[in-house]
């Protein structure tokens, strides 16, 4: 109530500047720009289910990819031969699945996928729902008064939705049974569904905000949040991504654009060594592993955390965002887009580039994207980075790649990095790409060390950037 009271008050002192005709009209914002910090984490990722789990075994060198199996590509509407021919024909058989079970660690189905109250759902909302449960936990955020439900928003999107239930009713569609599609086929492949559960399940009523931007989505989604805060449209935002395309038809259809692993073609080694199969900025590279899971942040009004004695782990500097304008995949060799988007996120932040500890960089293990990356962090970091002050690595060798939740996931890495003082490792990095020189070299394993800012960088098809810098706590 406090919160509407002051606002009505200036617009009320606003308002009598229109009654004074000598006054020429430039009214000052109703609400100025707010700091934001982090109070929660949640995240489901292929290293385990829950936040302490997946840093633990990312800091100690633990890989979450696997080999593939014919049931891992959810084809439960075809019979077995076709199960088995669909498998024998992608090229790529690694993936960075979500370890499922009971025991700690393990993302519980019977609870979040086959419970009374998530039958209905996908399986990239439920991941969703169960990294929102812990990050809200984590925050005590958990409101009931009215009030507090209508200052609290979300922002959570995701990359593809269900493509296994799309899969399932064309598959109904070829044997004339498209009257036994489940009522809940559409709720269960919209991309918005995960924030609207995650909306309807704590009654937060303010935003409920999904973005898609391919694999920059949970960038987005979170930078998109602190602006919602900033500009006063919440106090509190839940913010994240998810994803879920580990099936047939996503691991097809990435194969055929020659982004993932193509072992069987290239490198055959790696369809027996999975766990070396993701490898950024390594010189034997040769594309992305595709995996799935959720990260999920709180993010607040910093004087709003404060008033309630929230943890803090970090404070939201800087968002950039920019649009390479060249391909539908790949970026373009300048990497401007990347440059553009770290400068935006920097110069919204007062930080200066020599204050950045570290760096989470996009970086997949494609051989092209890799390499522009590193070479725009070069440029934008200069002396900084090849004097060897600026740590930098590339998680998704441990993680693989999750697409939509990518972005969520790495900038939990990079708060993470800030509240332990550990910059994460570099997987698989043993013979590092001919354009890192003298002190600039990515770390292939973890570095203690204090890190006041920290900077994540997410990239996607169609030239969508998205660069977050965080800071330590104010």
């Amino acid at each position: 109530m406090n919160h509407h009271r002051r606002l009505f008050r200036h617009r009320f002192q606003i308002s009598r500047c229109f009654s004074s005709p000598s006054l020429s009209f430039d009214p000052p914002p109703a609400i100025l720009q707010r700091r934001v910090v982090v109070t929660g984490l949640g995240m489901v990722t292929p290293l385990g289910c829950g936040v302490e789990t997946t840093w633990r075994r990312l800091i100690d060198g633990r890989c979450g990819i696997r080999a593939l199996t014919p049931g891992d590509l959810k084809m439960e509407g075809f019979d077995k031969e076709t199960t088995l021919h669909t498998f024998e024909q992608l090229v790529s058989k690694v993936a960075a699945i979500v370890p499922s079970g009971t025991d700690e660690g393990e993302f519980n189905e019977e609870i979040w996928l086959r419970s009374k109250d998530h039958r209905s759902i996908a399986r990239f909302i439920a991941y969703a729902l169960c990294s929102s449960e812990e990050a809200l936990r984590d925050a005590n955020w958990m409101p009931s008064d009215l009030e507090k439900k209508e200052r609290t928003g979300v922002s959570i999107g995701g990359g593809t939705g269900s493509i296994s239930d799309i899969l399932d009713a064309a598959q109904m569609i070829c044997e004339k049974r498209l009257r036994r599609l489940s009522p809940f086929f559409i709720p269960r492949i919209l991309i918005n569904m995960a924030a609207g559960h995650v909306s309807m399940k704590y009654g937060f009523k303010v935003p409920n905000h999904a973005a898609v931007t391919a694999c920059a989505t949970g960038a987005h989604s979170i930078g998109d949040a602190a602006r919602m805060i900033q500009f006063g449209d919440s106090d509190v935002m839940v913010a994240g991504g998810t994803e879920s395309s580990i099936d047939a038809l996503s691991i097809a259809g990435f194969c055929i654009t020659l982004c993932l692993c193509r072992s069987r073609a290239l490198t055959t080694k790696y369809n027996s060594l999975p766990k070396e199969s993701s490898r950024p900025f390594d010189c034997d590279r040769d594309g992305f592993v595709i995996g799935e899971g959720s990260g999920i942040m709180v993010l607040e009004e910093l004087e709003h955390a404060r008033d309630r004695g929230a943890k803090i782990y970090a404070e939201v500097r800087g968002y950039g965002m920019s649009g390479d304008a060249h391909h539908i995949t790949q970026p373009h060799t300048d990497g401007r887009g990347a440059i553009l988007a770290m400068t935006r996120a920097l110069g919204q932040s007062g930080i200066h580039p020599n204050q950045v500890d570290y760096v989470n960089a996009h970086a997949t293990s494609t051989p092209l994207g890799d390499a522009i990356e590193a070479s725009a962090i070069e440029s934008m970091f200069s002396d900084h980075a090849t004097s060897g002050t600026l740590a930098l690595s590339s998680t998704k060798g441990a993680t693989g790649h999750l697409l939509g939740a990518a972005g969520a996931v790495e900038a939990i890495f990079a708060v993470l990095a800030i509240h332990h003082g550990i910059a994460p490792p570099t997987l698989n990095l043993e013979n590092p790409d001919p354009i890192f020189h003298d002190g600039f070299k990515p770390l292939s394993a973890p570095m203690k060390m204090p890190i006041r800012a920290a900077l994540s960088n997410s990239f996607g098809f169609g030239g969508t950037n998205a660069s977050l810098l965080f800071a330590c706590p104010p």
